[in-house]
């Protein structure tokens, strides 16, 4: 899904990018209201994760693979504003540092593949919570769902993109069909891998899980023939692991995904090159301008044993995620903690 130059013109490519830097600026004011002192270290770790899975290609069908998008996980986890800037931030270093993803195309491929994504699986999840019993396998199986359809809902945004802005004069009614029908496809991997995380995750620490807040209902004891709200634990009884134990975790698993399993990735083409090569949308496609970088392609230049190289540049791009998107999350959730400063809140107050 990751859009190269030269697939869509210059016009819906600069306001793609005027969408995507609104979009960013809207979800850092977002993000404060959803990261404190226990989330924002989860924030960093989530994009790094994203990053590390989706050089996890498998195969679907006809020669395709595809690999996850993330907008779903990363709203889910930590919420859809930080979502949008978790995926934001896989995308930036992809861009800039790998080669995957046209620069000039960064409007579209935030747009399409941060913002599409987490905005369409965020209201299918809450939609779904809404109507679906109080209970942690409702947050499973939310996810399921929200995944699945994230994915060919950016088809669907890129498509439209395409009709819009196309370099090439090809079919729309063939290009939707094959994307929408390979990404329904993908999609169903997409949706095992958020499920299966999401799941873990709310096993084993549910107070950390944005989308789980508030799944139990307080428990209410009858006081003088009146109903009250039980007072709160001290902690959550179900937190069985501490933060940085899970953060720790799930950094070691980003870099063993990243670093070695993804040796093993399927080396098909995923559901847009195939679909931009079947259908001549890429007839115009550009040389990326970051092609000189020494890790373009999930390589790292002058390291000659294929399985070294890739795998270096899988714990190279996880440790550059991890802190750019830390960084980021903090930076957030320092602006936060000054709103709510005792200085603020006393000049409020006054």
């Amino acid at each position: 899904m990751h859009v190269p130059d030269g697939f869509i013109d210059a016009p819906v490519s600069a306001v793609t990018g005027v969408v995507a830097a609104g979009a960013i600026a809207v979800s850092l004011r977002g993000a404060r209201r959803e990261l404190d002192e226990r989330t924002a270290p989860l924030a960093g770790l989530v994009a790094a994760f994203i990053f590390a899975v989706q050089m996890l290609n498998f195969p679907v069908a006809a020669g395709t693979s595809g690999h996850l998008l993330g907008g779903a996980l990363a709203a889910i986890l930590v919420g859809p504003f930080t979502g949008v800037l978790c995926v934001s931030v896989v995308l930036l270093m992809q861009g800039v540092l790998f080669a995957d993803g046209g620069l000039t195309a960064l409007g579209v491929n935030i747009t399409d593949m941060a913002i599409v994504t987490t905005v369409v699986a965020y209201a299918v999840f809450r939609g779904l919570l809404a109507v679906l019993p109080r209970r942690r396998r409702s947050v499973t199986v939310a996810s399921f769902v929200a995944a699945l359809v994230s994915v060919p809902a950016a088809a669907v945004a890129f498509t439209l993109m395409y009709a819009v802005g196309g370099t090439t004069d090809v079919s729309i009614g063939k290009v939707a069909t094959a994307m929408i029908g390979v990404h329904v496809l993908i999609g169903l991997g997409e949706a095992v891998i958020t499920a299966l995380t999401v799941g873990a995750v709310v096993a084993v620490r549910p107070d950390l899980v944005h989308g789980a807040r508030g799944l139990r209902q307080r428990l209410r004891l009858r006081l003088n023939g009146e109903l009250v709200d039980a007072p709160a634990p001290a902690a959550p009884v179900a937190a069985r692991a501490s933060r940085r134990t899970l953060w720790l975790t799930g950094l070691v698993t980003s870099l063993v995904l990243a670093g070695f399993v993804s040796f093993y990735a399927s080396a098909n083409p995923d559901g847009l090159e195939k679909v931009a090569h079947d259908q001549g949308i890429d007839k115009k496609a550009e040389k990326h301008a970051s092609s000189d970088s020494p890790l373009a392609d999930y390589g790292v230049r002058d390291v000659a044993d294929a399985r070294l190289s890739g795998g270096l540049a899988g714990v190279i791009g996880v440790g550059v995620t991890v802190v750019a998107g830390s960084t980021v999350f903090w930076a957030v959730r320092r602006r936060r903690d000054a709103d709510v400063s005792p200085a603020s809140t006393a000049s409020t107050g006054a």
